[in-house]
C-alpha cells in the first residue's frame, strides 16, 4: 500500500473517533468520495492497524443504530419550515 494512502486512512480514522463524524462528512472534509472513505474504514484499514479498525467499526455501528433517528428527525424539520 502506497504511504499517501495510508495516511489518508489514519486521517479518517482519527478524524471518525475524534469528532464522531460520519462517512460523509469526512468524504467532505477530505475531498474525496464516500465510497473512498467507506472502503478505507471498512476494508483497508483492518490490513493497517486493527485496534484502530476497532475502534472505528464502534463508531460505525453507533452511527448504524442511530440513523433512523437522525432520518425522522431531518423529515420532521423539514415539515416544521413548510
Amino acid at each position: 500500500m502506497k504511504k499517501k494512502i495510508k495516511e489518508r486512512i489514519l486521517k479518517e480514522s482519527e478524524l471518525m473517533i475524534q469528532t464522531d463524524k460520519t462517512i460523509r462528512e469526512i468524504a467532505n472534509m477530505l475531498h474525496v468520495s464516500k465510497s473512498t472513505v467507506h472502503y478505507d474504514l471498512k476494508v483497508r484499514l483492518c490490513d493497517l492497524d486493527l485496534v484502530l479498525y476497532y475502534q472505528v467499526r464502534t463508531v460505525l455501528d453507533e452511527h448504524l443504530n442511530t440513523r433512523h433517528i437522525k432520518g425522522g428527525e431531518a423529515t420532521r424539520l423539514k415539515y416544521l419550515k413548510r
